[in-house]
């Protein structure tokens, strides 16, 4: 999980920082936050089981 995580954190802050070169920059940025989000809300869903 952990792996899965990092992979997606490291991936959403790399769209992020892209998204202002990008042709659609406020497309890019919003999926640079979920992707963020969602690696920082993984380990607290599966974490407690």
């Amino acid at each position: 999980m952990f792996i899965v995580s990092l992979i997606l954190f490291v991936g959403g802050m790399l769209l992020t920082g892209l998204s202002f070169s990008l042709a659609a920059p406020a497309l890019f940025f919003a999926l640079g936050i979920l992707l963020v989000a969602a690696s920082l809300a993984l380990p607290f869903h599966f974490g407690t089981r």
